[in-house]
This record gives C-alpha cells, structure tokens and sequence, in this order.
C-alpha cells in the first residue's frame, strides 16, 4: 500500500483535491508546482518555473501548464483542468483520474472508456528541466494523444495578459520545438523522444483565475499563450516522454535520463522519508560560471532557501534550519557546504565589506548568534574537536563582534544584556509589518536575543576551555554570570514566565513562545524550577497540534486566524498563528527537562505532524497554521524551519530512547 495515494473520489473533489498542491525542485533553486489536478491556484504554480538571472532575483513561470487530450475514433478528451471567471472549470479532465500516487515520483492514473493512461513527473535534479512520461497500460483502439503548452513568461510576482508584443516565433528543433515570447528570457525548449507534428495555433486563453491569490486580496487573473498543438500516436504498452527546458536535449537520450532521475530517487514511503526529501528540496546552489551542472564544484556557493515557492535564503532561517536539514539526516558534509558560504557572508558583514553571498537579512542583529547555536550543534554530532578545528575561530569572532558592539542596531549594556532598536524596524524572528512599521514592536532587551547571548558566552567558554585560551574562557564566563543575573532580574516575572521584551519601563507582558528557547537551550540563565515554570506556562497557553502559538489567547490582541488580504494576514501573523519550528524547541526542552518520560507525549504531538503529509503541499510542512482548530495550514506550502525542527526532534527522541 502506498503511503501517499489517493483514491478517485478524492481526486474527483475538487473541494478536496484542489486544496493539494504538489511540489518539486532542483538545485538551482527552479521548481514544478501546481494542485494534484494539475490546476493551478497560485500565480506561483507552473509546470517550468526557473531563476532568469539576467533579469532579476526572482523566479519566472515559463511553461505554465501542459494539457493532454486523449483521441480515439475521432472523440477527443481533454486531461487538463483550468479555473476561469465566474467559477467556472474547463475542461474538467480531472473526472478521468482513477488515482494519484507520489511515492517515488508523482504518477497519476487517467481512465477514459477503455484507455489506462499513467503519467509521470520528474523534475531534474540539475537541470532546470521538467521530464513527464506517459505510458499507455491499456487501449483497444488506435489512440493518438494532444498536447497544448500554456505559457506565461513571466515573474511568479506578476501576471500576463494578451499583448502584441508577445514574440508567436518558434523553430523546430529535435522532435520539437524551441520559442520565446519576450526579449531577455531563455529559450523554452519543449522535446519529445519520439516524432510528432506541431501544428501552429497561436492562441490565448483569457481569463484563467488563480483563487490562492483571491483569498489573499490580490489581483488573480491572467491570460496565458498557447502557440499550438503537438500530436502524436501511441500505442498499448509503449511510453514517450515529454521535456521542458531551457536548454535542449538529444531526444533519443530522454528515454535513459528519465530512468536514470527515477533510479536516484529515495521513496516517501513513511512520515521519516517524506522529511528528508522534503528537507532535499531547500538544497540551493549557486553555480560559478564554468562549473559543471552534473557535479558539485567547491567554488559553488550553497544555501538553504527559507521555503517555497517565494522565499529567498534568509540568514536567520538558514542557521536555525541548518542542523535539522543536515545534521539529524546524516548530511554533515552538507552543513559544511553551506556554513562556508554562511561564514563568507558573516566576515564580509562583520567587516563591513559588500556581500559577495546572496544571504539576505543578514543585517539583523541575532543571525551571529543563532550561527553560533548551529555550530554548537555540529559540536555535538561530529565532536567537539573537529568542531572547534572547523569553527573555533569564527565562534570567538562573533562573541568578539558582539562584545565590541558590531551591529549598528544592537549593544551590550553594562549589566551584560544585549539592547537592540526594534520600534521602527522589525529585527526578529517575528518580523510582519503594517503601513512601513512592525506589527509587534520587539525593542529592548529581547527575551531570544539575550538567551542565545548567554548561551554562546558559555558554549565559546566551554570549547576555549578545552580547546584554546583558558584566560579568554575565564573572562567569558564572568560575563556569563552578569548575563545570567540580569536576565533573571529583567525577564522573569511573578506568574513564573518570562517576559518577551523589556525597554525601560515598557515590559510585555505577553505570553509568548520566544520564552521556550532558554529553556531548550544547552546553556540556560534558568535554573530547573524556573524552566518547569515555563514550560508548563508554554504547554497550557501556547501548544497546538501544529507547534506553539505565537501568542497565548489570554493575551491581548490574539489573532490565530491567517486569511484575508494582506494587512489582515500582516495582523495576525504572529498574534496567535501557530509554528511548527517553535514546536521543536519546545520538544527538546521537554526532553532535556523530563528525558524518558515525556517520549510518548513527544510521540503523539508528532502525529499532528504526519497528518499534514498528506494535505497542503504533499510530503512537506506549511510555513504555519492557524492557531485555532482544525488548524489549517496556511502561507508558503514548503517551510525550511519547520521541517528541520521535525526532522531534529526525531533526532532528539532516538537519541533520549536509546539513552542509558
């Protein structure tokens, strides 16, 4: 039995089914993504959506979808499915759908009269290149198949409508065509491995509507070019494979590439699997020019971006995602790729040199600090020698830069706390803004801030301790201890919690989960009963099924629902909505608090998890979800965060089962 399938009456449903997407990527950072009916519900959703640097820093929807018309006796029945105004669907293809099964590769079963026809797809690893295969399993009549390609070439940002400009040129190539409707992008190259007539029907479909971008208050629809058909026989038992690229491929060898993606492909066959392959799909790789698609070059730059399908690779994300989305898979040659290109990024900026990295928001004031717990982390899973050797240097030059009040933004007070300005720009985690300001404004002594400050004083003191310079490991631990008493003094308040932010006689008093990270934490500034304290005040007031909330809903101004337009879902962004990632800090102070004895609470907050592989994106985490039931899944359909920090518990509770 597969573990992610579904039946007909799912796929029929489009009340269902239309809810589904699918995601696939390569390294490059391009990515395939629509509904599991092939509908598109997002301006983000395309079948070829790749980077086009010469453009800009975004991604562009190439090829947006491919229809296939199954014809047999002169009838005609069109696979594809599109949303127009007024509600209405065309051509309703998704009727034939027996089943859907993404296993190994997504493949769906089309059954129309007495044709079985199986598609498969696959998105090359290192090619920005879309492979599909259908397979005819069954027919009792002389079956020729129709495809219609709906372009858009455009910024997953924008939309397209019918113009004149549009360029209706193509040439043929091999088994194909190659065409290009605007100056300055790629040529698509759209191959068959077989022959095939194209006829030339230029087109466009009007109106198509997106109703992801409706809830979300924005404009949503669009006009997409059709340049014609492709036809083609098929018969009983033979395959032929489709590709989209933007670069062309020998069509006699597309048969042995598509074996060759499937054979590398590791089945999502359980909850553990899903995970790693999800976490696969945040790999970023920035070629330098000369290097060789095929083969890893270590002069390329690699990152992890935050999510799909609209985020870039976010400093802050990358270091708290890092051990997850390497460490606890195996992959510890992949964190060392990436913290080289991180560490490039760190010294430009703590010098005060211009970024060679695309590492964004590195500016803001915790990112060395969150660095630090990720190299702790890899202390603790390659050892604490060859972590020292690989990252001593760097940690003592972030405590260093810190000491010496490096950032701009931020400054070590006299009473040992780190102050930072966040009135009228959002420095943390919790980073929404209405009308250019922050929705909440963490200014002050920030809780997070102050706790991974404490934290890197005595994981650096620790590691000079054995490693390097006992002075230097004496002084940090002086500045520990100020550190230690002061956050006691500032945070912690008489109801047993910890304060979120203080900023001179301002204090929140809001109940929120930045809190649990002193208590997850290596080194805590909280002694035990301090930690029970505030983890029983997280579990009754912030835990979901989908992670901590935001914010408890005793607090002023709770909010857990993210829908509406824009500045409604800006407002409730961290004002109740739940977090996956926060759910794994909390599971790893339960741990570190109770050890053996909370694993089958641990266990069952998981299974809130694995529900999700088989809704919103399948196979992955949503970036969060509504902090109310049914806890919906809500925002970016893939969230780096979120399944690192799952896929860290896992870790945590196999090494707490095994512990003597």
């Amino acid at each position: 039995m597969s573990y992610l399938r579904l039946e007909k009456a799912v796929m029929t449903n489009l009340e269902e089914s239309l809810r589904r997407e699918l995601l696939r990527t390569n390294r490059s950072g391009a990515y395939s993504s629509s509904t599991l009916v092939d509908c598109n519900t997002r301006k983000y959703h395309g079948l070829l959506v790749v980077p086009v640097p010469e453009l800009d820093d975004e991604n562009h929807v190439l090829l947006s979808s491919f229809d296939c018309t199954v014809i047999q006796h002169g009838a005609e029945f069109n696979l594809g499915l599109h949303k127009y105004q007024g509600n209405n669907y065309s051509p309703k293809g998704h009727k034939y759908i027996r089943e859907f099964s993404c296993d190994v590769v997504p493949t769906t079963l089309y059954r129309v009269g007495g044709v079985l026809l199986k598609r498969e797809t696959i998105f090359q690893a290192y090619e920005d290149r879309i492979l599909i295969r259908y397979t005819l399993e069954d027919a009792h009549s002389a079956t020729t198949l129709r495809f219609r390609p709906f372009l858009a070439f455009r910024s997953v940002r924008q939309f397209t409508h019918e113009n004149a400009t549009a360029s209706r040129e193509y040439h043929e190539v091999d088994n194909g065509i190659k065409t290009c409707m605007y100056a300055g992008y790629p040529d698509l190259y759209m191959q068959f491995n077989k022959k095939n007539e194209f006829v030339f029907q230029p087109d466009w479909y009007r109106g198509i509507e997106y109703p992801k971008e409706q809830e979300r208050g924005y404009a949503s629809n669009e006009d997409l070019y059709v340049p014609g058909y492709f036809e083609l026989s098929i018969k009983k038992g033979e395959s032929i494979i489709f590709a989209a690229s933007t670069s062309p491929i020998k069509s006699n060898t597309l048969k042995t590439v598509f074996q060759k993606e499937l054979d590398l492909r590791q089945p999502r066959d359980n909850f553990y699997h899903c995970l790693v392959a999800a976490a696969h799909q945040f790999h970023y790789r920035d070629r330098r020019s000369g290097s060789s698609p095929e083969h890893l070059d270590d002069s390329d730059d690699r990152y992890l971006l935050a999510g799909y399908p609209w985020f870039k690779a976010r400093a802050r994300d990358t270091f708290i995602a890092l051990p997850g989305l390497t460490l606890a898979i195996g992959e510890q040659d992949y964190f060392e790729h990436v913290m080289k290109t991180s560490e490039k990024g760190l010294r430009e900026f703590m010098e005060g040199k211009p970024l060679s990295v695309k590492l964004y928001e590195i500016e803001h004031p915790d990112v060395p600090l969150w660095a630090v717990w990720a190299i702790q982390q890899y202390a603790k899973d390659a050892g604490r020698e060859k972590g020292y050797k690989m990252y001593g240097k760097l940690v003592k030059d972030i405590v260093k830069y810190v000491i010496d009040g490096g950032n701009p933004n931020m400054r070590l007070d006299d009473n040992g706390l780190l102050y930072a300005n966040g009135r009228d720009k959002a420095i943390t985690w919790m980073n929404s803004t209405a009308n250019g300001r922050p929705v909440v404004p963490r200014s002050g002594y920030i809780v997070e801030f102050n706790a991974l400050w404490y934290n890197a004083l005595k994981f650096c003191a620790s590691m000079e301790e054995e490693f390097g310079d006992k002075k230097l490991a004496a002084k940090l631990e002086k500045r520990a201890e100020l550190c230690k008493e002061s956050f006691i003094d500032t945070f912690l308040n008489e109801y047993g919690y910890l304060l979120d932010y203080v900023d001179g006689t301002m204090m929140d008093w809001s109940v929120r989960p930045n809190m649990i990270f002193p208590v997850a934490f290596d080194y805590s500034p909280l002694n035990q009963e301090q930690k029970k304290s505030v983890l029983d005040i997280c579990t009754r007031e912030l835990l979901t099924p989908k992670g901590l909330r935001s914010l408890s809903p005793k607090s002023g101004g709770y909010n857990p629902m993210y829908v509406g337009p824009q500045t409604q879902r800006d407002y409730a962004y961290h004002q109740g909505t739940a977090w996956p990632w926060l759910g794994g800090f909390y599971m790893e102070a339960c741990l570190r608090l109770y050890k053996r004895t909370r694993l089958s609470f641990i266990e069952r907050q998981l299974v809130g998890y694995e529900d999700e592989m088989m809704y919103h994106a399948m196979g992955t985490i949503s970036e969060l979800f509504d902090g109310n039931p049914p806890f919906h899944g809500r925002g970016a359909m893939a969230f780096a965060m979120n399944v690192a920090e799952i896929l860290r518990t896992l870790q945590l509770m196999e090494k707490y089962t095994y512990q003597k």
